[in-house]
């Protein structure tokens, strides 16, 4: 009794498993990774033992985050539904360098942070639960008192010191000085080798599986074409993903043929957070810059989508400033991020809508207080990122949008997704026609539970304001014969088990 019991409850779940997950996604590419972003001095701090100069209340210096710490977390991020992170540059910096841009070494590890095989474990562990580790690999300059810089040798290593003044000319912004930092002439072929074999030397030595690449248009392009083949000849499908400069312009599509397979989506995201920040926003210069990027990029679905990150205010900031709830807003601007193409690049502390203005405030340490209702829906959005392959590989088309209230579907091998936000101030009730879904079948709601069945070719969407679903299409159902027989076998048997229990016991006691 005790093993047929177990394997009737199997059968029960498994015919409640809705149609859509008749399709399964094939081997995993990197657009249907998300990415949770960690700036690891301000993450968690596990090891004490190394906290040199540190100083919490001071968001200039080191606050004590590191390597242990992002490893007692793992678990954390996966189960939120992440399978991948990235983290600021790792390499031994300057005095003060908690952000990891003033790099003295490129083959140690910083001293905050944790030693080599710390970070190696680190990767280990991340492998273990199926995550990818990216890190940040700077290569414009390097920390001002670098020895570098003092070498009567390596004077030609730099370019000659100037700051940058019209950042909308190349070739001034990638020979320029930025914040006073020593520029690193990439042309020169031994700056070149040296950096190049350092990237390779982190791949061999750690196993990580991409590098992001900050200032990426502050470097040649030559540059990174050489630097492409050579770190992706080291490890099959290591992703090379770039972060634009914001002040220089930026020709994407030199950067793809170069063989950077991502950028950090800038023009989206200024859209996202002017439409999301608020109420009653039309979309419609959203759905436009996704439109452009389709048809400029052969590989848009691995552009970097993202409300923040280390260099922007928080977007909390920006929704408190319109005297808007952070809970509301993030919850439909997340549902956009986890279901439009690209992959969503999350910054940490979202999940408690940390809050902060300009650098440092938008680096604030991390708190493990429980956001309980924002991280639930996290998990759940992200879950189903994860199972239905349409939101992550299928084509995408509008089928409404009038200020804030958007109704859009993804499909792909004959699974349609059908997603619904509301970011207005008022309830929407939207009627879709048979020639934007196939007729006679309905909608489910695996969101919020809602479900929506056609009449005739008709589909009526009904939505609360600040809220969202995501649906898919699927054969109408009667009465589900499986799971109906399965719940009524399944309760014959427990009460069945408990009376021959009793009834041994009235046994026993005899």
């Amino acid at each position: 009794m005790k093993r047929i019991i177990p394997i009737l409850i199997s059968v029960f779940l498994l015919s409640s498993v809705p149609a859509n997950a008749a399709v399964k996604k094939e081997k995993r590419l990197w657009q249907d990774e998300s990415i949770y972003s960690i700036m690891v001095d301000r993450f968690n701090d596990g090891d004490t033992t190394i906290n040199k100069n540190v100083n919490t209340k001071d968001p200039n210096v080191y606050n004590g985050g590191d390597f242990r710490g992002i490893i007692d977390k793992l678990d954390y991020i996966h189960d939120m539904g992440f399978t991948a992170i990235r983290l600021n540059p790792i390499f031994d910096n300057a005095d003060e360098g908690y952000h990891g841009f003033w790099v003295k070494d490129f083959y140690k590890t910083d001293e905050h942070f944790g030693s080599i095989q710390t970070f190696q474990n680190l990767v280990r562990e991340a492998h273990k639960r199926k995550m990818k580790v990216l890190i940040d690999f700077p290569v414009n300059n390097v920390a001002a008192n670098h020895k570098w810089v003092t070498d009567p040798n390596k004077q030609d290593w730099f370019h000659k010191k100037q700051e940058i003044q019209d950042w909308n000319n190349p070739k001034e912004v990638e020979n320029g000085w930025a914040d006073g930092l020593p520029d690193l002439n990439q042309d020169n072929p031994e700056v070149k080798t040296y950096l190049i074999k350092a990237a390779k030397w982190w791949i061999q030595k750690t196993d990580i599986d991409g590098y992001s690449l900050p200032e990426v248009n502050m470097v040649p392009v030559s540059f990174w074409s050489d630097f492409s083949t050579v770190v992706k000849s080291v490890k099959q499908n290591f992703f090379l993903m770039g972060i634009p400069a914001k002040k220089a312009p930026i020709i994407g599509t030199e950067y793809e043929k170069a063989g950077i397979g991502s950028l950090f989506n800038d023009p989206l995201s200024a859209d996202l957070r002017d439409a999301f920040a608020t109420t009653d926003q039309s979309l419609r210069p959203v759905f436009s810059e996704l439109d452009k990027e389709t048809k400029q990029f052969k590989q848009s679905e691995d552009m970097a989508n993202y409300f923040d990150n280390e260099y922007t205010t928080r977007f909390t900031r920006e929704i408190v400033k319109n005297k808007q709830f952070p809970g509301s807003r993030w919850k439909t601007a997340l549902t956009y991020l986890y279901t439009i193409p690209g992959i969503p690049v999350f910054y940490y502390g979202t999940e408690i809508a940390l809050n902060g203005g300009d650098i440092p405030d938008n680096r604030r340490q991390m708190s493990f207080r429980a956001e309980k209702e924002l991280i639930d829906f996290i998990t759940k959005i992200g879950e189903l990122r994860n199972q239905l392959p349409s939101l992550t590989r299928g084509t995408i088309e509008l089928l409404y949008e009038k200020n804030g209230m958007v109704i859009y579907k993804r499909e792909y091998k004959g699974e349609t997704s059908v997603i619904a936000i509301n970011n207005t101030k008022k309830s929407q009730s939207i009627t879709l026609t048979g020639k934007q879904l196939e007729g006679g079948k309905e909608l489910r709601g695996l969101l919020n539970g809602d479900t929506v069945k056609s009449n005739g070719k008709q589909y009526t969407i009904i939505i609360d304001r600040d809220l969202s679903e995501i649906y898919v299409l699927a054969d109408k159902t009667g009465m589900n014969i499986p799971y109906v027989s399965a719940i009524m076998i399944v309760m014959i048997l427990a009460v069945l088990f408990l009376f021959l229990i009793i009834k041994r016991s009235s046994k026993n006691r005899d």
